[in-house]
């Protein structure tokens, strides 16, 4: 929470921040290790994962600028959405896919990431409700005090549920659609922005800060929020060009083909 530095909480980012080092490090040599196989794989993938994990261990470890709670929500941002949008696109599981064996460990996960419960577990809506309506009761109820050590590792693990909900970049089981997905992200990001604007006006409830740092916060919320859900709009537009370029593609050759038979 806010303003809190409690020794557990600082072990518990200690420990995502170490998880986040390893993860980049197994994501490095996985993709090193699909190269020297001859499969291709963008080094833009490793450099977004790279960044992403980079940026969740600066957030967590680092000093970030402002009073503490504008450095609080510098590390929401980071470690709530950038990092998480940043890793997803770097398509973790598409890689442990393709590197692992055929059959043993690959198909066991292939098969989790493929559930009927991991379906309802990435419809957009309830990823969205776990992610944007844990942060209306972090910041606008009792638990804003509560200064809980596993709060932090909520909040990552609901912006990496709601990215890839959205995204839905790496093979699932059900793709909800570009409509399912868009007004989500839609509903998400006007909650977010209702949010920022109440810590604008009023503080979390037991929380003090100066008016100044209090509002400079809620701005670097509210702003930071936008820029993160742009990006994630652009990549649902990526997604839905591709798309229709392709239908338009099928289309053109099949209209080819019957001109070609006439």
């Amino acid at each position: 929470m806010p303003g809190a530095h409690h020794p557990q909480v600082a072990l518990v980012e200690w420990v995502i921040a170490a998880g986040a080092a390893a993860a980049v490090t197994a994501y490095l040599l996985a993709a090193a290790r699909l190269r020297r196989r001859g499969d291709a794989w963008p080094v833009l993938r490793d450099l977004s994962f790279l960044a992403g994990g980079g940026a969740l261990v600066w957030a967590l470890l680092g000093h970030l600028p402002g009073g503490p709670f504008t450095a609080h929500m510098a590390q929401h941002l980071v470690v709530a959405m950038a990092a998480p949008l940043s890793l997803v696109l770097g398509r973790p599981l598409t890689l442990l896919l393709r590197v692992l064996p055929p059959r043993g460990t690959r198909r066991t996960l292939l098969a989790a990431a493929r559930a009927r419960p991991v379906r309802w577990l990435l419809f957009p809506p309830a990823a969205a409700v776990l992610d944007v309506g844990g942060l209306w009761l972090l910041y606008r109820t009792p638990l804003a005090a509560s200064h809980h050590p596993l709060a932090q590792v909520h909040v990552l693990l609901a912006g990496l549920l709601f990215t890839f909900a959205i995204c839905q970049l790496d093979p699932v089981r059900h793709r909800w659609s570009l409509a399912w997905r868009g007004l989500t992200l839609l509903g998400a990001g006007a909650a977010h922005a209702v949010l920022a604007k109440s810590l604008y006006a009023a503080p979390p409830p037991g929380a003090v800060y100066a008016a100044t740092d209090l509002h400079t916060g809620s701005q670097l919320m509210y702003y930071g929020g936008d820029l993160v859900e742009l990006a994630l709009a652009a990549v649902l537009a990526t997604q839905w060009y591709r798309a229709t370029g392709r239908v338009l593609r099928r289309s053109t050759m099949a209209t080819r083909r019957t001109v070609s038979a006439e």
